[in-house]
């Protein structure tokens, strides 16, 4: 079967239809009618632009005005039915608008291609998208300093390859994902720098003969300039790369945390327990509980990398200007945007479910030798020059080894074999208790499994530092009211921006101080 040429905007020129088969394999509508309010205020730019300028009338601007708000309300309320017939958004619409206003519909693209228009409405959906997904890592973020701040004071072990290195506390520890998601909003800032660019009035792909206002149009929709090379404007895809990137990046970021979290909650293991509204059983073992938002979480970053990945060789051969094999770009963008905002979203939530359990976290640091840096530290600061204090250590530690203790089980006459500068009295008190958290730090490492008091120097994990740092994290994700394009970006404790604030202003230009501000403060430690 194949279908009447004469629905679709450009069949003057053929002499038969489009089959069936070709109409399935080549329609977008399925997936680009998301971006039906960004072609609509695209669109209305352009039609305001068009009666500035003389080129079509005040009349035509207020029928298609009057038309796209009933369209509007049809798309929301679900009576729109989108037809495969007219391929994609852009001409769905435009089909319903022209029903509704007549010849003024059929105006509306005057002086502008679908090669433009998708363009542009791809970087006002993404320039959204950006928006969205900074609120949300704002309030990820305030969800980890809360986290931090509750077990700054909490000891546990860090590790490098796997291994007990030395004591760290839980706050700190924490505060290191802090960190990573700040760089992650700082990219995403920059991106959308380059995202908020117009192409509209490139046209196909040479410009158009008619006196439009380019800086208008880019005014009246909140970009911060024009695509200056009509070729380049309407064929580049870099913004959506980069963004995807930055997902890929951020997303990097949730596996490594995922990673940890799955490992901390393993039994053996025990260091946390996530609350059951993020877990799952099993359909056989009845005492199972499985951490499945982080570990479907890991699996989504391989997600996001393909989609990375499928734009870069979507884009890698494709000569100027403008061709098909775009229409490809989103779908990868789109489920990057969706697989992104969900992750954040229950990230958010999942931080604040996640009970820590600093008796395991203690018995852990028993293992290992986790203090035994502190000790040739102890052993320099008694003269001893570090190469010497560290191959001192390392025997003691071979000694414990083999007696099947910890340093702080050492007698002082084993201790001394190895360490003759450890007199008696920092001994009495290193055996005393060797999971007490924050002794002085003048004693030898073996006083305590846990970082000492005074390790307050930056990036320190001692407590005070790791308070402190609490405090400007907190601090540098609270300011009194962020901007991004023109709206209020939620207060960082709330897990899921409020309606109001993630409603669209109308102001003409996009507003960054503040929102970069958010994104690049980072904590100082003292």
């Amino acid at each position: 079967m194949t279908s009447n040429a004469t629905q679709y905007t450009w069949a003057g020129r053929f002499s038969e239809p489009v089959s069936d088969l070709v109409k399935r394999y080549t329609a977008s509508v399925d997936f680009d009618q998301r971006m039906w309010r960004q072609d609509i205020r695209g669109s209305l730019a352009h039609a305001k632009m068009l009666a500035k300028q003389g080129i079509i009338s005040a009349k035509d601007f207020s029928d298609i005005e009057r038309g796209m708000e009933i369209v509007s309300r049809e798309i929301e309320s679900g009576q729109l039915e989108w037809s495969l017939d007219l391929e994609d958004v852009h001409l769905n619409i435009e089909k319903r608008l022209t029903a509704l206003v007549g010849d003024a519909g059929k105006r509306l693209h005057t002086g502008r291609s679908r090669n433009d228009q998708v363009a542009t409405d791809i970087r006002l959906y993404l320039r959204d998208s950006i928006d969205d997904i900074l609120a949300l890592i704002k309030a990820f973020r305030s969800a980890l300093v809360d986290l931090a701040e509750k077990e700054a004071a909490t000891p546990m072990p860090g590790f490098t390859h796997l291994q007990v290195a030395q004591p760290v506390t839980f706050g700190h520890h924490i505060l290191a994902y802090f960190e990573m998601f700040g760089r992650d909003a700082e990219r995403f800032v920059d991106a959308r720098k380059r995202t908020n660019r117009l192409p509209l009035g490139a046209a196909a792909l040479a410009g158009t003969t008619y006196p439009i206002d380019r800086e208008f149009v880019a005014a009246e929709l909140g970009f911060e300039g024009v695509c200056e090379n009509s070729l380049d404007a309407v064929s580049d895809r870099d913004f959506a790369i980069e963004f995807t990137a930055a997902c890929a990046l951020l997303m990097m970021h949730i596996s490594r945390l995922s990673e940890e979290l799955v490992m901390w909650m393993s039994p053996r293991i025990g260091f946390i327990q996530i609350a059951d509204r993020f877990c799952t059983g099993s359909s056989i073992m009845p005492q199972k509980k499985n951490p499945d938002v982080p570990e479907l979480a890991r699996g989504k970053t391989g997600r996001v990398y393909g989609q990375l990945t499928s734009l870069l060789t979507l884009m890698k051969s494709q000569p100027l200007a403008y061709n098909k094999d775009n229409q490809e770009d989103k779908e990868p963008l789109f489920d990057a945007v969706d697989t992104v905002t969900d992750t954040l979203r229950i990230f958010a939530d999942m931080a604040g479910g996640i009970t820590v359990r600093p008796e395991s976290m203690k018995a852990a640091l028993t293992q290992g030798f986790a203090t035994a840096t502190d000790l040739a530290d102890y052993l320099v600061k008694k003269g001893l020059p570090f190469r010497d204090a560290h191959e001192a250590v390392g025997h003691a530690v071979k000694a414990a080894e083999q007696k099947g203790v910890d340093l702080p089980q050492l007698t002082l006459d084993e201790l001394r074999a190895f360490c003759p500068q450890v007199d008696s009295a920092h001994k009495s008190t290193a055996t005393s208790s060797p999971c007490s958290p924050w002794k002085a730090r003048s004693l030898p490492a073996t006083t305590s499994a846990a970082p000492p008091r005074n390790r307050s120097a930056p990036p320190s994990p001692g407590p005070v530092s790791a308070s402190r740092q609490c405090s400007r994290s907190s601090a540098s994700t609270s300011s009194s009211k962020n901007w991004v394009q023109g709206r209020a970006v939620p207060s960082i404790s709330d897990a899921t921006p409020s309606p109001s604030a993630m409603s669209r202003s109308r102001s003409r230009r996009p507003r960054f101080s503040a929102i970069q501000e958010m994104a690049s403060s980072t904590p100082t430690f003292s």
